[in-house]
């Protein structure tokens, strides 16, 4: 079993990711209302929890690297440090490049997914900073592995998919994804090639989604003409994975 996993995402109309390049809004429509609607609507869904990639997770921790000496070899299996009943800041970090410098992100207790080959001496930064982790397997890629073990070692049973892209598109190719929650801006960015709320990194011709199906279960218009859509994902028709 793993935790239900909620994609929830903001984009322009044309599915762009970074609110800093969208157009402003229309006059007469709050700039600060249109970015509380993303706060406000994930706490609908009651989650415990949230997971984003590296480099998100690495803009958000801020912390610096340290020199540890005399590191022992530490076994590569799951650490749990004091969480005190918190909600989990979930980072993927397969080659353990974040460093945190405290236990938690914006209150929320901090946990790292890593890839066994991290150093001893970065597990043992992570458990100085009161830092839980888990391991992803040898290279930190057995995304559905971690989700399991983030049900059974915390018990957490639902939670948010923040991006990036390319994490997004990681858990959609891994079919981690039970429902997209996705907020669109009365914006738009416009330039070819900027990243997107799902943005895959794979070969040509490759289809993160196949096999997998949206049915929309809700659409809400929000004050100052943000749209909220909910798509549950669903076997595709004919699919026998």
């Amino acid at each position: 079993m793993r935790p239900f996993i909620v994609c929830h995402m903001a984009t322009s109309i044309d599915g762009r990711l970074h609110p800093s390049r969208f157009t402003p809004p229309a006059k007469g429509v709050s700039a600060d209302a249109l970015r509380r609607h993303y706060e406000e609507v994930a706490d609908r869904f009651g989650a415990e929890g949230w997971i984003v990639g590296r480099k998100t997770m690495s803009e958000m921790a801020k912390g610096s690297a340290r020199t540890i000496a005399n590191v022992p070899a530490l076994a590569r299996e799951p650490h749990v440090a004091y969480r005190n009943g918190r909600n989990l800041a979930v980072g993927i970090d397969p080659s353990g490049r974040v460093h945190y410098g405290k236990d938690n992100i914006g209150g929320d207790h901090a946990v790292a997914v890593l890839g066994e080959q991290v150093s001893d001496a970065y597990l043992a930064e992570l458990r100085e900073d009161g830092v839980s982790f888990i391991f992803a397997g040898p290279k930190g890629d057995d995304l559905a592995g971690a989700m399991a073990q983030l049900a059974e070692v915390f018990g957490v049973k639902k939670l948010l998919l923040e991006g990036g892209g390319a994490i997004n598109g990681s858990f959609l190719k891994s079919r981690l994804i039970d429902e997209f929650s996705t907020l669109i801006y009365p914006a738009v960015d416009g330039l070819a090639g900027v990243q997107s709320i799902v943005d895959y990194h794979g070969a040509e011709g490759e289809r993160p989604g196949a096999a997998q199906a949206l049915r929309l279960i809700g659409c809400e218009t929000l004050e100052g003409g943000m749209v909220w859509l909910r798509h549950a994902v669903e076997d595709a028709p004919g699919s026998t994975a």
